[in-house]
Order: C-alpha cells, then sequence, then structure tokens
C-alpha cells in the first residue's frame, strides 16, 4: 500500500526533504514505517505523529492513502 509522508526539521533534512510517498506491506505501523525510513532513532527522542492530521502513537496501524506527518520535538532558547 501506497502512504504519504511529510516531514519536518531535522528529519525533512535526513530524508531530502519534506514530501515522500513510500510504500509498505498492509498492516504495517508507524513504527514499522520509521524502521524501513531508517529513522527508528527518532522513536525515543520525543517524536510526534500524526496520522491525516490526528496525533496517534507509534503503533498506530497505516492504511492505503494515509498521510503521515513526522514532527521531531522542537528546541531553543
Amino acid at each position: 500500500m501506497r502512504v504519504k509522508v511529510l516531514a519536518f526539521g531535522p528529519i525533512a533534512e535526513i530524508l531530502g526533504g519534506r514530501h515522500h510517498e513510500t510504500t509498505i506491506p498492509p498492516n504495517s505501523s508507524i513504527r514499522f514505517l520509521m524502521e524501513e525510513l531508517e529513522l527508528d532513532v527518532w522513536l525515543n527522542k520525543g517524536i510526534v505523529f500524526s496520522i491525516n492530521g490526528e496525533t496517534v502513537s507509534d503503533d498506530q496501524p497505516l492504511f492505503d492513502g494515509d498521510e503521515i506527518a513526522l514532527l521531531p520535538p522542537v528546541s531553543g532558547g
């Protein structure tokens, strides 16, 4: 199935841009997607996930056509 990935901040830099589409197997979770994108190091860094505009946890199942936003924690001073 195909999903859209919106990346922000340093994650967008790692992926080489903000907008991506990728193919994943049916019954995949956000955690699986993060592992496939080699971003699983971010799972313990306070990243927030959104599917179709709704904040979810990393075990949330994904469906064909979903839009997943990867929102890294904000820091500053």
